[in-house]
């Protein structure tokens, strides 16, 4: 169908199935907070619920993704949407994982500072108009997080041995590293931003 001439195409509306999936991926992430709280550090069957529960929520963020893209569903309430449901997931996570002393408190504290610096930065830019979708560097940055949480998370260290512990430490040193890198890419492009609003 057409799009008859001087007119712009019509935008998609927020009530599709990509932007349902990720409100879906949300409110999965009080469910999974709680098996894995729940299980408290045994490595039962809880946890591998719990395990397998986040690797189907955030696998859902390239489902989402594809779907928008290719059936031209992209919209600024998914641009928001997306990257709040990834950091919630991601972030809630590596919270529990430090409660329950599996990961140091420093490593989530400093990926949670930048979660929710960059979070409220984008809804700042909102406000300004300007929608900021995540950058090739946080896509990158949030595959890698979600690798590393899902090794802490499954209890394979007591499945295959101890040197899996090394594995994901690995994992996620590597999500720390650009967690931090993606952050100040971020910051680069706000201060461009605020350097072009003071030209103009």
């Amino acid at each position: 169908m057409t799009t008859p001439a001087g007119s712009s195409p019509a935008r998609a509306s927020n009530w599709n199935l990509p932007n349902a999936i990720t409100v879906v991926r949300i409110l999965a992430a009080p469910v999974f907070f709680w098996l894995l709280l729940a299980d408290g550090g045994e490595g039962g069957t809880l946890r591998w619920v719990a395990t397998a529960l986040f690797v189907v929520a955030i696998s859902t963020d390239w489902v989402d993704g594809y779907l928008a893209r290719s059936r031209g569903l992209v919209t600024d309430l998914g641009k928001i949407l997306d990257p709040i449901a990834d950091k919630l997931l991601t972030s809630g996570a590596l919270i529990c994982l430090s409660i329950l002393g599996e990961v140091p408190w420093w490593v989530t504290g400093l990926i949670v500072v930048r979660e929710v610096g960059i979070t409220v930065w984008r809804f700042v830019e909102l406000g300004r108009g300007n929608v900021v979708p995540a950058s090739s560097g946080g896509k990158l940055k949030t595959l890698v997080q979600a690798v590393a949480i899902s090794f802490a998370l499954a209890p394979f260290p007591t499945l295959l041995g101890e040197w899996m512990a090394w594995v994901n430490a690995v994992l996620m040193a590597a999500a720390l590293v650009l967690t931090v890198w993606s952050g100040l890419l971020y910051v680069r492009d706000a201060v461009r931003l605020a350097r072009d609003r003071h030209s103009a």
